[in-house]
């Protein structure tokens, strides 16, 4: 890998919650190990990301595309690729948004059509969350949602279970047959994964989803309430990131889960001088996963990133977070308070058949 003269961009997707974040972040630490420089692009619909300002807190070479998923910002994308080239990585891992599909068409396709020349390209990597995958598989299952969660599938020339701490021995998945084990927390698979996608035995980018409904797909987007929020604190008494992070982030899914909002994805990062703590749930009354130094020492002055998925309209989502941020002990500024629905995919570039391979 270090030996190209080309970045190697490993596109990893998957559903909201699969843990695209924790792997790539693990990965990165393997790279690192090795005395391999990476680096990583991450998207979303809105602005101020939990996911870019944890893999800067991590140390990690970072660049985002907001506003929209990478097909519609494909030239943003391919310009914070060479961002991160002045660094001059060896790798270069892409984060779509996890509500995304038709990235082959429009986004694998494109580099390999008008970027060969800067970059390689590794097989299209999509994350399963063994439990997201068991609700998606049931007949009450919401049938857009599950529509989005399928099509990503038909799509990956790699497939990974996720959380393999959690699920040991996943059941079969559907008729696929490309499909691996990784766990980020305990690195296992990681490994074997990163030297899959580098050592060039599976090609890139060779399905297309030639009868995607683009308008069930922007039905299924819709359906989702986004919140993203940046709020500075200023504590009365010094907390800890853990200490102010952790009765926040619960006193938000509780407020969610008595409203019986289904929550596909909810993230807070709490940075202060002293340290950070990330923490995640895919879904109602799970335990957070979560991530950072847990022992920082107290601190007056905190920014806390807040981003939520959820099958909700976006105003329940700002009424939750509002209410458990009443109850802070402290000043609180609000920086940027953002909550939508997507709107409709269009895409810079759709490709209706394989690029050819350089």
């Amino acid at each position: 890998m270090a030996d190209e003269s080309r970045p190697l961009i490993v596109p990893v997707g998957g559903f909201l919650g699969a843990g695209k974040t924790r792997l790539l972040l693990r990965a990165a630490q393997i790279l690192k190990e090795r005395g391999i420089r990476s680096g990583i692009v991450t998207n979303d619909q809105g602005e101020k990301l939990v996911d870019t300002q944890w893999a800067e807190s991590a140390g990690m070479s970072t660049q985002e595309v907001t506003g929209a998923c990478f097909c519609c910002r494909f030239t943003e994308l391919m310009e914070a690729a060479g961002r991160l080239m002045l660094l001059d990585p060896a790798v270069i891992f892409l984060e779509p948004v996890g509500s995304c599909t038709d990235i082959s068409a429009t986004v694998l396709q494109p580099i390999k059509a008008y970027h060969h020349a800067d970059f390689r390209l590794a097989p299209y990597t999509v994350l399963v969350d063994p439990a997201r995958a068991r609700e998606m598989g049931s007949p009450k299952a919401d049938r857009k949602l599950q529509y989005l969660f399928w099509e990503q599938l038909d799509e990956a020339d790699l497939i990974c279970w996720t959380k393999n701490d959690l699920f040991p021995s996943p059941p079969p998945l559907k008729d696929f047959t490309n499909v691996r084990q990784v766990s980020a927390k305990t690195g296992a698979g990681v490994a074997a994964w990163l030297a899959e996608v580098s050592g060039g035995s599976v090609e890139p980018g060779v399905k297309l989803l030639r009868d995607i409904n683009y308008k069930l797909y922007a039905e299924a987007e819709a359906e989702l309430g986004w919140l993203n929020w940046q709020v500075t604190v200023t504590l009365t008494q010094p907390l800890s990131p853990a200490a102010l992070a952790g009765p926040l982030f619960d006193a938000i899914e509780a407020t969610l889960t008595e409203a019986k909002v289904t929550i596909m994805h909810m993230k807070l990062l709490a940075r202060c001088a002293t340290g950070y703590v990330e923490a995640a749930v895919c879904r109602n009354q799970a335990e957070p996963e979560v991530e950072g130094d847990l022992l920082a020492s107290p601190a007056l002055e905190h920014e806390i990133t807040l981003n939520i998925r959820a099958k909700c309209d976006p105003e329940e989502l700002s009424h939750a977070a509002a209410e458990a941020f009443q109850h802070v002990p402290g000043k609180v500024g609000f920086v940027r308070q953002e909550s939508f629905q997507p709107g409709a995919p269009q895409p810079e570039h759709r490709f209706k058949e394989l690029a050819k391979s350089v």
